[in-house]
């Protein structure tokens, strides 16, 4: 890690790793894929727009590091190098490009408006992570890209819901002095 991080970004990274990997036993195993429905891209979400883009993929690099070495963070309370490279590896992947993009955004405007942060939060925290996602996702089950797309479908409405949650808890939280100057 880089040393000009002060304390309290390296004690808020590591509190958004930690979230993810609580977050990951929020999962709801769906019978029809591979791949459950969790709460991981929540603190995602939050992690993006409250750390800011290096941050806040940083912290997710410490989560995806935690679960390579054996620590049961992923959902399930899966740990390995062998998640990362199964159905579901691409969508872990893409929490760090998540992450990052939801930062990017949010930090090119000091003060985002609710459906501008919704916007950034949708392009991070659904499409960003999707994108790998759904190409491992077809890759190590043979599927099409067509046919990975349509099997995640069904986790949409959850995204939202959550894309809609993470922005209106953040959009408060930004209101925080520790977490408003965690950006810079």
């Amino acid at each position: 890690m880089n040393s000009k991080y002060p304390v309290r970004d390296m004690i808020l990274i590591a509190l958004f790793a930690a979230l993810t990997s609580v977050m990951a036993y929020v999962a709801i195993p769906l019978p029809f894929s591979p791949v459950p429905m969790t709460g991981q891209t929540f603190a995602v979400m939050l992690a993006g727009v409250l750390l800011g883009a290096r941050k806040g993929a940083f912290s997710q690099i410490i989560y995806l590091l935690l679960g390579v070495v054996g620590v049961p963070v992923f959902a399930g309370g899966q740990a390995g190098l062998s998640r990362l490279a199964g159905p579901t590896g691409g969508f872990i992947w893409g929490f760090v490009l998540g992450a990052y993009v939801i930062g990017k955004l949010v930090e090119r405007h000091g003060r985002p408006s609710m459906i501008y942060l919704i916007a950034a939060v949708t392009a991070g925290g659904i499409l960003a992570v999707y994108i790998p996602g759904i190409l491992q996702l077809a890759y190590v089950t043979g599927m099409t890209v067509r046919q990975a797309v349509v099997a995640m479908l069904p986790y949409i409405p959850g995204d939202v819901v959550k894309v809609l949650a993470a922005s209106a808890l953040a959009k408060q939280m930004l209101s925080i002095p520790v977490l408003r100057s965690a950006h810079n």
